[in-house]
């Protein structure tokens, strides 16, 4: 069949589709074939058509992982890889996933150590997703989720990240580096611009911990006393320092995006 025209497959696959009354489902089915018949003509280069194909096969997957188990609200926990098994922060990590998981939820988290570790553990297997990531290092997955066919593992940042959101009814970031604050804005954004709906933001510190007080001033300091971001915008997130006090924000909140 690879040796056919092109329009000789795009009539079979109108013609397939054509047959039967179309539903919005069958009509976005076609739309995906038609489109990806029209990158013969395109004529893309290779790297184009590489990105396409792999993100495509990412997504399809990490679909049908979730899709069981999308009658079940999720809390996507961020923070660093590198917070040790011995710091306050995991182990309020630890508390917040298995009162989240007690309470009917289950956590979705990077599948690498530190805070996604503690995530995994606290909420145990049965309550775990792990969002895993291909980098050169750092990002194997941890011993609470690897064995698990809730792990699912992404080439590209934009569509593991696309999981987090999409996939989850509220977010809770810990003290972490570059890849926590990336998280935490992208989030941040997306529920400014009404692209995600709205869910609980909980930036998670120990009681007295400074980590998200300098944050926040910051963001009202610069962003909001120059005009970039309304006050509205610093409604969106809230810091918390207590897994008590996040889970009853978090269960006062319903919905999918």
């Amino acid at each position: 069949m690879k040796h056919e025209p092109v329009e000789r497959i795009v009539k079979e696959v109108e013609d397939l589709f054509g047959a039967a009354e179309e539903g919005l489902s069958d009509i976005l089915l076609k739309e995906l074939l038609l489109n990806v018949l029209k990158l013969k003509s395109d004529r893309l280069d290779t790297l184009d058509l590489k990105i396409l194909n792999r993100s495509l096969r990412e997504l399809r997957y990490a679909f049908k992982v979730f899709k069981p188990y999308r009658h079940i609200r999720k809390v996507s926990i961020f923070g660093s890889a590198r917070t040790p098994e011995d710091d306050p922060c995991y182990e309020m990590a630890v508390s917040l996933a298995k009162m989240l998981a007690d309470s009917g939820f289950m956590v979705i988290t990077g599948a690498a150590d530190g805070i996604m570790k503690a995530g995994n553990e606290g909420a145990g297997s049965d309550k775990s997703f792990g969002v895993n990531i291909h980098l050169p290092s750092e990002q194997s997955p941890n011993e609470f989720i690897i064995d698990d066919p809730k792990l699912v593992t992404f080439k590209y940042f934009f569509t593991r990240k696309l999981l987090f959101v999409m996939e989850s009814n509220a977010v809770a970031l810990f003290p972490g580096g570059f890849g926590t604050h990336d998280e935490g804005f992208e989030t941040l954004t997306l529920l400014q611009t009404g692209k995600a709906s709205p869910r609980p933001m909980l930036l998670m510190d120990l009681p007295g911990g400074g980590y998200w007080e300098a944050w926040d001033r910051f963001v009202k300091d610069q962003l909001l006393a120059r005009k970039l971001i309304s006050p509205d915008d610093c409604s969106l997130y809230m810091i918390s320092h207590s897994p008590e006090e996040a889970v009853r924000e978090t269960c006062s909140h319903g919905g999918r995006s």
